[in-house]
């Protein structure tokens, strides 16, 4: 009771600009009357209310609790004068007051900008955006300000788009409210960051989009982190530099290879998030296959080609064409048709010709010549025993030929030396060499070709012939040295 009398004889102390929560106590159509502790309530104009959203007439209840704004303490007839409208600008400076203690990223509209950078609409308060602190612009075009006909029409491009910013300073005396775009991203990648290192497993896939480009590889941003991709882990075939597959903006899916925590590092591989070609590589070419290969790396012992993404050969030295120097008669990036010669998928090898493409393999036409020559010369299974007796005897006098035929020749050789030594010795000596000879050929010596066997239809076979024309050939010389003796 005494407290009750207390409150009764000293009312609540009110003053213009003061915020006060009170509570509805009756809603009409064109004021509201709200109970903030004065002996009387105090009226709320529904005219200022918003036509929707937070404090519109719809949305308020009796009974609910408001922040209201006092504008006047007490009017003649003893009410307050509330204002929801300034009231909700005093909850949301509070409410931005909170956000700055708490070090929170917030949401906001690009309302319109200057010279200097960016207004924002903070949920009613007016928020200011420094040219230094907008995350889109380069150094060199902060350096040129706002004056900067291209730094402005970025600042025009960017009204009524949704940023996200970091309260940097607030002073509610002045309202002032100062964010920064470039310290809200710092901040989300970081703790972005740490929930992936968390996230992220070994072996999964992720789609992530190129951040950077590096000679040593790519990065790409996960969401709010950023994966190294090595260069060796952007294609199954060779790269020289990233950007020969890769530019920056990219959306590219990777593999998670591994994870550090402790240096909050992520190596990811663009490779590996494919199937790997060659897996399948046999169902696509084979041997003897014509196919089209760009040139990639020139060697001291040949030249590397690619027929495909991943799949790359080696063209040897030996399936060059003959006296082709690989050094000056190929470039990288140039375009051939070759010959593919093998495949070993285990080994990731690939064995390619030019030589080949116009050529065909001489040792395979070869390999069926000789098979075709053995099926020929092979008996016929079942035939008669005198067809076999008779093709041992040719074999036996064709061997006798030749063994004739190897001891004539060095006899021929150990008589030409003789007649070296003779004509060293005098005129006489070589006269008498040249007589024996001319005595051996008169008394006609059997030929060669007596021992030799007949075809089937009586002609002689090639090996014969060439027994003849060998025979004749010598007694064409001797008759030729006779000659040339007698005229000395």
């Amino acid at each position: 009771m005494e407290a009750l009398l207390a409150s009764a004889n000293n009312p609540t102390s009110l003053k213009r600009g003061d915020v006060v929560e009170g509570e509805i106590v009756r809603i009409d159509q064109d004021e509201i009357l709200v109970d903030i502790g004065l002996k009387s309530e105090g009226v709320l104009s529904t005219k200022e209310l918003p036509a929707s959203g937070y404090g519109s007439l719809s949305e308020l209840k009796v009974h609910d609790k408001v922040l209201v704004y006092v504008v006047q303490p007490e009017t003649p007839d003893g009410h307050a004068v509330l204002s929801l409208r300034k009231a909700n600008a005093e909850r949301q400076w509070r409410l931005v007051e909170e956000q700055y203690r708490n070090n929170e990223l917030i949401k906001a509209r690009v309302i319109d900008y200057n010279k200097g950078g960016l207004i924002v609409d903070v949920n009613g308060i007016r928020g200011f955006v420094p040219i230094s602190q907008i995350q889109s612009l380069k150094r060199e075009e902060v350096a040129a300000g706002g004056e900067s006909q291209e730094t402005a029409a970025k600042l025009a491009s960017m009204k009524d788009k949704e940023l996200q910013l970091k309260i940097i300073e607030i002073n509610r005396a002045r309202n002032r409210l100062i964010l920064s775009e470039r310290q809200a991203v710092q901040e989300w990648r970081q703790r972005r960051r740490e929930e992936l290192l968390d996230e992220l497993k070994p072996g999964e896939i992720r789609k992530g989009v190129v951040s950077n480009l590096a000679n040593f590889g790519a990065f790409v941003d996960l969401g709010g982190a950023d994966g190294l991709v090595h260069i060796s882990q952007l294609a199954w075939s060779r790269v020289n530099h990233p950007s020969e597959v890769l530019h920056v903006g990219q959306e590219v899916e990777v593999q998670v290879l591994s994870v550090d925590k402790e240096k909050k590092k992520i190596a990811l591989s663009i490779k590996k998030a494919e199937v790997d070609p060659w897996t399948t590589v046999e169902q696509r070419y084979t041997p003897g296959q014509l196919v089209t290969g760009t040139i990639t790396k020139i060697a001291p012992f040949g030249a590397f080609a690619r027929i495909e993404d991943g799949i790359e050969g080696l063209i040897h030295l030996s399936e060059l064409p003959p006296g082709m120097d690989p050094k000056t008669s190929l470039h990288e990036g140039q375009q051939l048709q070759l010959r593919i010669l093998r495949i070993d998928p285990e080994r990731r090898r690939l064995g390619l010709s030019l030589r080949q493409v116009e050529e065909p393999d001489s040792a395979k036409t070869q390999s069926q010549g000789q098979s075709q020559s053995q099926s020929q010369s092979q008996a016929a299974p079942g035939s008669g025993s005198l067809e076999a007796t008779t093709k041992g005897a040719t074999d036996d006098k064709m061997k006798l030929s030749l063994e004739e035929t190897a001891r004539r020749q060095e006899s021929g050789q150990h008589q030409h030396e003789g007649r070296g030594e003779r004509r060293e010795r005098g005129e006489k000596g070589e006269r008498e060499g040249r007589g024996e000879r001319r005595e051996r050929s008169e008394k006609g010596e059997p030929s060669l070709l007596d021992h030799l066997p007949l075809g089937d239809d009586g002609e002689i076979t090639a090996m014969a012939e060439a027994f003849r024309a060998a025979a004749r050939q010598r007694n064409k010389n001797l008759t030729t040295e006779e000659t040339e003796g007698s005229g000395s």
